[in-house]
């Protein structure tokens, strides 16, 4: 998939909404897809349990969509070379969650009380996510930028899209590659909230693994459909502290006699909390136009 994906968008040009509108569609279908293959092949648990963890990655994805947005402002990437870099980010998001993944269901399977700390840790990123502003992206304070910059010679401009160029017989990084390490550093930090949140429902690394890809391949395409309408969905970070916190509880209360909570009261919660967060960003959006309006 990734290769057809690089294939289709070997050229650097403009991503328009109709054309991220298809992407979107192809990528959204083959996820809906295979959790229809599991549901053949494995059973209505399993299939449950993967269209629970898939819908919970793609709606904490919205969250690296507008993160994303706000670097691309900061190193005022041009906008026919943003879908190169989203790309190889999307490369880069699959490893790190990846490696989580697998480093996640080991600590769960093998220690009793990583549970209750990855519990706790999720419980606290859903306050944080509920109460904070503007999340900081200043790339001159992130450790990764700051560490690439000083260890690798960096051109302070473009190059058309090449992410290395030869200056002096020298080769050197340019802007462009700096604002991929950007992503990428950020990219860790939701990774690591979303592998937690997506363990809570199940441990089942194959599931877990799949979901995920299927979430993170679309990114890509998300991003140039959401850029300029997240303002719209102003409430959706809190349906996403929601889903965040209740992943939290789930793995804690599956260190205790309540036990796991069934995978259908898993999906009928994402299902109710996203359609609550949207709808209401919606309803709230419109009121404030017909203020603006009338004012």
């Amino acid at each position: 998939m990734l290769a057809v994906d690089m294939l289709s968008h070997r050229d650097n040009h403009v991503i328009e909404l109709r054309e991220a509108l298809l992407w979107s569609g192809v990528w959204i279908t083959a996820g809906l897809t295979f959790g229809l293959v599991i549901w053949l092949w494995r059973g209505g648990e399993p299939a449950v349990a993967y269209f629970s963890g898939y819908l919970l990655e793609k709606a904490l994805s919205v969250d690296n969509v507008f993160v994303f947005a706000l670097l691309f402002g900061y190193f005022r990437v041009p906008a026919e070379y943003q879908h190169k870099v989203l790309f190889w980010g999307v490369v880069g998001a699959l490893a790190f969650r990846l490696a989580f993944i697998f480093a996640g269901a080991e600590l769960l399977g093998r220690l009793t009380w990583a549970g209750v700390v990855l519990g706790g840790f999720l419980i606290w990123t859903g306050w944080r996510l509920a109460v904070r502003g503007e999340p900081d992206v200043d790339p001159d304070r992130n450790v990764a930028v700051r560490v690439f910059r000083r260890l690798v010679p960096t051109e302070p401009r473009y190059h058309g899209g090449r992410f290395t160029v030869r200056v002096d017989g020298r080769r050197r990084a340019t802007l462009l590659l700096v604002a991929l390490v950007a992503i990428e550093a950020t990219d860790v930090v939701f990774a690591i909230d979303s592998v937690a949140a997506i363990l809570a429902i199940t441990t089942d690394t194959f599931l877990v693994w799949t979901a995920t890809a299927f979430a993170v391949l679309g990114l890509r395409s998300l991003y140039f459909c959401l850029a300029g309408l997240l303002r719209h969905f102003g409430y959706l970070r809190y349906g996403l502290a929601v889903l965040l916190a209740f992943a939290g509880a789930k793995l804690i209360l599956a260190e205790t006699p309540v036990g796991k909570l069934p995978v259908w009261s898993t999906l009928a919660v994402v299902v109710s909390t996203l359609s609550v967060a949207i709808g209401w960003s919606v309803f709230a959006a419109r009121r404030e136009r017909r203020r603006r309006a009338g004012g």
